[in-house]
């Protein structure tokens, strides 16, 4: 019944103690909660009192919390965050079409896929606000497991990982990308034993791109000889065009660049894109609405 009665009087407090942590101060907490200053004093010395420990001490010219008072800011913050869902779905259950969707994908995605899944979508659901976020495959799938994106378009595809959706969207051919005076710009196809001394230029690890290029090298029997390392494929390309080393990319959109020839692989060579989801929480409408379209898009 104690602990009962404590978590009665602590639940309306939650953001009080988030506020003391983010801000140390007991004046800008108030600010930031919009009561008066003596009134967050009087929360805090009531909560004290029913804990029966202080949650702050003076700390130079602000405060800070307790030992005890951080465990209960840890819990709150968790509580906060699970209350911050629920009203979001909440909310986009009355209606979906004033939703958020925060949409992780690859870099070399953005030039072409995401555009126009997200021109269709707005078309037909322009009040839906996306957050747009860049990053690795590996990047991706972390921040998808943690809870920071809604969903995200990744590739190679699907994931292993345990807590993780994939639908396959489609396949996308990989292409050598050689300067073009290379010895094997002219040529109709290469095979990956070719480059066996070339040095490359390559996404750094946790790159899908980099996981394929490393994976095709040692299945044709040697390293890549590294000349550079990028976190973006126009960088690649560009260092490629300066006649800087050899990479394996997807097809320039809408043409070959200038400087860089795209020389089939034999055999060919070709990696999956899919959009990949928690399976284990339930996606607010607005998400779950956006994923079907895009899954009914699969090429």
């Amino acid at each position: 019944m104690l602990n009962e009665r404590m978590t009665a009087q602590l639940a309306p407090q939650l953001a009080l103690l988030t506020a003391l942590r983010r801000t140390t101060n007991v004046t800008r907490a108030a600010e930031l909660l919009g009561v008066p200053q003596p009134t967050v004093s009087r929360r805090i010395s009531a909560l004290g009192e029913a804990l029966g420990a202080p949650l702050t001490v003076p700390d130079g010219r602000g405060i800070r919390l307790t030992r005890a008072a951080e465990l209960l800011a840890d819990a709150a913050e968790r509580a906060l965050a699970d209350v911050d869902a629920g009203v979001r779905q909440a909310r986009e259950e009355v209606d979906p079409e004033s939703g958020h969707i925060v949409l992780g994908f690859l870099h070399l995605l953005g030039r072409s896929l995401v555009p126009t899944l997200l021109r269709g979508y707005r078309a037909d659901h322009p009040g839906v606000r996306f957050t747009l976020v860049q990053g690795s495959r590996q990047d991706m799938v972390d921040r998808l497991t943690s809870g920071e994106l809604d969903l995200a378009l990744l590739a190679p595809a699907p994931v292993d990982d345990p807590l993780l959706d994939t639908a396959v969207l489609s396949e996308q051919e990989i292409f050598l990308s050689v300067p073009t005076s290379h010895r094997l710009a002219d040529r109709e196809c290469a095979a990956i034993e070719d480059l066996k001394d070339e040095e490359f230029v390559l996404l750094e690890t946790g790159y899908g791109l980099r996981t394929i290029t490393d994976e095709l090298c040692a299945a044709a029997g040697f390293q890549p000889k590294i000349a550079f390392e990028g976190q973006e494929s126009d960088t690649v390309r560009g260092l490629v065009a300066a006649g800087l080393g050899v990479a394996l990319l997807p097809r320039f959109e809408p043409g070959s660049p200038a400087g860089v020839a795209e020389v089939p692989l034999v055999p060919p060579v070709g990696r999956t894109i899919g959009l990949a989801w928690r399976k284990d929480v339930v996606l607010p409408p607005a998400v779950m609405r956006f994923r079907e379209r895009v899954r009914a898009q699969r090429t």
